[in-house]
């Protein structure tokens, strides 16, 4: 990836998203609106695979951010990457979550306009951890206020308690969020976070009472039973054992998980609940309603003879009554009969073994849902702002968080997966709506002329589900609401009955012979967005109905447990009317949060799981396959593409792209649109793959782009070139006018001191000669008259003076190495003395020079000088050798065989090897060989092979040629039955090889330098002859005559 510096804020060096699209090839590219064949559904993940695969987990489609959770840490979080983001155009800087969340905030701030951020995806996608990070941005780089460091510290500390409570471990993620949460954060007209709002949607109140085998309850009650302190745990009942004593945490038998610290936990939310304004009372008494919910579970019944059922955990009971703040007589009967009203009468009957569990369960799950309600309100409250005053000044924006789970599709759905994917079908609405506003906004502001876009409207299925009267909603309330016996078969046949013409609703009687093997006997069908799911009706008027028993709603309105109290009110027990059901609930509640949402300008964030088992760098193509379709990724991008792939400003695409142009680089003068214009002529683009609207230029095609990105990658090593070439004469030019400015201002200043310096003598001269008078000048005067003349008294005088002018001379002047040759010229009368003296300063020099060298210096020098009486003048690749050291050897010890070291053993150590190319005596085949300089003998080596071994004593003479070829031959003689002639190598570094081996064996006399040709015994009797010419470049061939020629080129 390539960066530049722009000229914004502090000058940070950025990341412009176009830079790595000429590493398409490799990291995939950045937008998936660039994808060439953006209809496949393979170029998409294989786009994802190629960035999941080098580290980049994060890609967009237009301005829908697409995350791929790595299972690891990440180095792209710090503060120092969110200072990389603040400020940065969406486009100048790689994708990230970083760029998502500021651009939203930088809208915010300049628009006016409240936004929010949706966070969609399976369990496991890492949705929870992508609203972490979005906070964790906002409250490093938003500006403060005096009172704000605490709403930042509550904003962040509202996570880990929601988590506690909200999340647990499953089979597809150790920290599942079972709830949808929208968060909304208040910010002042300066941008600082003053407050904040949460909803909570659809918790999973099921858990409570029964988990799926692998998964656990809720986090809470293993951190309460893991770390809670012993005098705590002691006044709730609970004893720090293992989890599988309390019958709700032993469903899933999962009481531990390796990757999760239930100790640290509870640390963590302890801290958490006192940072956001829990007293202790408040502490106390919801840890005593967590604790009731695990009494609960261990609460048994039993049926006596007479058919009733009695409580046989009377323990158990008392701890409820204590922590409950309830009468625990009146808890037992509500927990063993129910209170039936009829035309005025109240009734008790008792319950049946069945029904006194289902009660049971019924009021954990209600105790703990209201439980969990109340926490957000508390934290609502917490984070609210309080400034009434500056509130009412209406200089407030929101931005608001969405983490919702994503579309679902198990192996059994139930009435929750319903929920879900009916809301992912409104979310998937609106995103079409808005998308296709926001593009048709964007088209009409640049005078872009808009085609209608053709896709599917899922507002069919929305009807569907919520239609009033005929929606299977309505239907399932009217169903509730029966007073026969209403079953789940009962519904589905209404169902069946109302809505078995739909086209996107099917059952196993409606379906045809092959569809209804594939759909159960209790199952309906529905064609949702991403795909078909069969939902299984068995608990759906159950969960729909959520309903808890009167008498028990009777007991818990009278607690002393000030919790419990808030979230049980008496008037829900003199309110006649029927409560709303949960499906009605959720479809108000989803309706509020459509009309939040449409008030907000939206951004997107879709989270992929890449694999189930959780680990990082694998990539598992039918999984992400499914989330892909599920998350309705492909219609968004067809829905995107349907316009236009790529769009800029003017300025942002002339600043990139001028350069392809003569008439635009290196600057453009002119209006903006018109250097646009004129550049895209330039590089023929087509009418139909582009359009120029007012202020961007909208590019239909990314091919079209791409082509010219990779004109740009071409032309930067010419640009390149032209910049360094115009800055280097520029720098040239500025330090040539610095330094003849210096030069003046040094040349004036000397000139006046050598003025002054010689008016000074000249006054001093005039001053002695006054001093000495005439007698004075007379001797020196006549002494320079008689200066050639033998010494007397009347020269003595000048003679002295000329003897000491010359020597503190030579004191100045003296040679400062022994190359320097200079030496001041002495009078006539000191030419001897001067003499002696240069040979005796010489002389020293040189006694010093000598004790400073190093041994290894002195070596490669007395090996220089021999190489040098040896081949200068005498062979042309001398001079290009003479400036390269001399190494110990060319082969280090591991690239000799260790068989042949031993073979040669300790007394015979390898001194010197090199690589040489050694050639037969009767064909000349060339045969790669290793040439080993022993203390005793010159060993020619295959591999493990000692081929020849030559000792020095043996060795008669070394030929080379005079020209520039690697060639030289070692003779040998004849008589020698063990040799078998000479050798004739060929070698990279023959100066230095020959050199070595001159000295090894003492043949320094030896060495014979051949202009022509040179001749070698092949055998006894038996001679060869290799011819040398000079050519163009080396060739070495057998001639028809015999002769090994060898054609090398003349080095000028």
């Amino acid at each position: 990836m390539r960066y530049r510096r722009r000229e914004a804020g502090e000058g940070a060096v950025r990341l412009v998203m176009e830079s790595t699209l000429s590493a398409r090839d490799r990291v995939g590219v950045q937008d998936f609106l660039l994808l060439e064949n953006y209809n496949s559904e393979a170029a998409f993940i294989e786009n994802l695979r190629r960035r999941y695969r080098e580290g980049l987990i994060y890609t967009y489609i237009g301005s829908v951010l697409v995350s791929v959770n790595p299972y690891r840490e990440l180095e792209i979080y710090s503060k120092q990457n969110m200072e990389r983001h603040r400020g940065v155009h969406f486009y100048e800087i790689s994708p990230h979550i970083f760029a998502l969340a500021d651009n939203s905030y930088r809208a915010l701030r300049t628009e006016r306009r409240d936004q929010c951020i949706l966070i969609s995806g399976e369990s496991g996608a890492g949705k929870t951890e992508a609203s972490k990070k979005i906070l964790q941005y906002y409250t490093h780089i938003c500006p403060t206020r005096n009172n704000t460091h605490t709403i930042r510290e509550r904003l962040l500390q509202s996570n880990p308690i929601l988590e506690a409570f909200g999340n647990a471990k499953t089979l597809r993620n150790d920290n599942s969020s079972r709830f949808g949460k929208y968060m909304d954060i208040q910010f002042d007209y300066k941008g600082a976070p003053i407050g904040g709002h949460i909803l909570n949607y659809l918790l999973e109140k099921s858990r409570v009472a029964h988990q799926n085998h692998g998964e656990r309850n809720f986090h809470i009650f293993y951190q309460l039973l893991e770390g809670g302190e012993d005098s705590l745990l002691k006044r709730l009942g609970l004893e720090k054992t293992n989890p599988q004593h309390y019958h709700y945490l032993v469903k899933g038998n999962c009481p531990r998980v390796s990757a999760i610290s239930d100790k640290n936990g509870w640390k963590v939310v302890r801290n958490a609940l006192t940072i956001i304004g829990f007293n202790e009372d408040e502490i106390q008494e919801l840890m005593e309603i967590v604790a009731s919910v695990l009494h609960l579970g261990n609460t048994q019944f039993v049926e006596d003879e007479e058919g009733e059922t009695q409580v046989t955990t009377e323990p158990q009971l008392r701890y409820l009554s204590q922590l409950l703040g309830v009468d625990g007589s009146i808890l037992k009967e509500a927990l063993t009969h129910k209170k039936i009203v009829a035309k005025g009468e109240e009734m008790i009957s008792p319950f049946s073994l069945e029904q006194a569990l289902s009660a049971r369960d019924s009021l954990a799950k209600a105790t703990y849902g209201c439980t969990f309600t109340w926490l957000v309100q508390k934290i609502n409250q917490s984070l609210a702002f309080k400034d009434e005053v500056y509130y009412s000044s209406k200089c407030s924006s929101v931005i608001g968080l969405l983490d919702i789970y994503g579309f679902e599709v198990f192996q059994h759905n139930s009435f929750e997966q319903f929920c879900i994917n009916y809301c992912n079908e409104k979310l998937q609405q609106l995103f079409i709506e808005l998308t296709l506003k926001s593009d048709q906004e964007e088209y009409e502001a640049e005078g872009i002329v808009w085609e209608r876009v053709e896709y599917f409207n899922n507002k069919i299925i929305c009807d569907l589900v919520e239609e009033k009267h005929k929606g299977i909603i309505a239907i399932l309330d009217e169903e509730c609401l029966r007073p026969e016996d209403a079953s789940d078969i009962s519904f589905l046949e209404k169902l069946e009955d109302t809505l078995g013409t739909h086209a996107h609703f099917v059952t196993h009687k409606m379906a045809n012979g092959k569809i209804r093997k594939a759909i159960g006997q209790e199952e309906f069908r529905l064609v949702h967005y991403a795909g078909e799911v069969n939902y299984n009706v068995s608990g759906f008027l159950e969960k729909n109905n959520d309903l808890l028993y009167r008498h028990l709603k009777e007991v818990m309105c009278r607690s002393e447990n000030r919790i419990i109290s808030q979230c049980f009110h008496v008037d829900e027990l003199m309110d006649r009317r029927r409560p709303e059901t949960a499906a009605t609930q959720f479809k108000i509640s989803l309706a509020k949060l459509m009309e939040i949402l449409m008030s907000k300008e939206p951004a997107y964030i879709r989270c992929i799981k890449p694999n189930d088992a959780k680990q990082p760098g694998r990539f598992d193509e039918v999984l992400i396959r499914r989330q892909v379709k599920y998350l309705g990724l492909m219609e968004n991008l067809r829905v995107r593409r349907a316009g236009f792939a790529y769009r800029r400003n003017y300025k942002v695409f002339l600043e990139r792209y001028k350069s392809l142009c003569p008439d635009t680089w290196p600057n453009w003068h002119g209006k903006l649109s018109e250097g646009v214009a004129t550049l895209v002529k330039h590089l023929n683009y087509k009418p139909e793959e582009y359009k120029l609207g007012r202020s961007k230029i909208f590019i239909h095609f990314p091919r079209t782009l791409f082509l010219t990105e990779d004109a740009l990658e071409a032309r930067k090593q010419t640009i390149a070139i032209t910049l360094q070439t115009s800055w280097r004469g520029y720098s040239e030019r500025a330090k040539y006018h610095r330094i003849r400015q210096a030069v003046i201002v040094i040349q004036s200043w000397w000139r006046g001191v050598k003025g002054r310096r010689k008016a000074q003598c000249r006054r001093q001269a005039a001053n002695t000669i006054r001093k000495y008078e005439c007698v004075c000048v007379c001797r020196f005067i006549k002494g320079f008259i008689l200066r050639n003349e033998p010494r007397c008294l009347d020269n003595e005088y000048f003679l002295d003076h000329v003897r000491f002018s010359f020597l503190m001379k030579v004191k100045r002047n003296l040679p400062k190495s022994v190359l320097d040759k200079s030496w001041p010229r002495p009078p006539p009368s000191l030419t001897e003395a001067s003499e002696h003296l240069h040979r005796i300063c010489m002389h020293n020099l040189v006694n010093d020079y000598i004790t400073k060298i190093q041994p290894e210096w002195k070596k490669q020098l007395e090996q220089k000088v021999l190489a040098s009486a040896i081949f200068s003048g005498q062979k042309d690749c001398y001079p290009q050798s003479v400036p390269k050291l001399f190494v110990a050897t060319r082969l280090e010890t591991d690239e000799i065989n260790l068989k042949i070291l031993q073979t040669l053993g300790k007394d015979n150590k390898v001194k010197y090897g090199v690589d040489v190319i050694k050639y037969d005596r009767h064909g000349f085949r060339a045969r790669v060989r290793q040439l080993l300089l022993t203390t005793s003998a010159a060993v020619l080596v295959q591999e493990a092979k000692i081929k020849q071994c030559i000792d020095y004593s043996a060795l008669l003479g070394i030929s080379v040629s005079s020209l520039s070829d690697g060639f030289f031959v070692l003779h040998i003689p004849t008589a020698d039955s063990k040799q078998k002639g000479d050798l004739v190598l060929q070698c990279d570094h023959v100066i230095e090889t020959v050199t070595k081996l001159a000295i090894m064996a003492d043949k320094i006399h030896n060495i014979n330098i051949s202009q022509d040709r040179i001749r070698f015994a092949i055998a006894r009797g038996k001679e060869g002859v290799i011819d040398f010419t000079c050519g163009s470049d080396l060739r070495v061939i057998k001639t028809k005559n015999g002769h090994l020629s060898v054609t090398t080129p003349r080095i000028s």
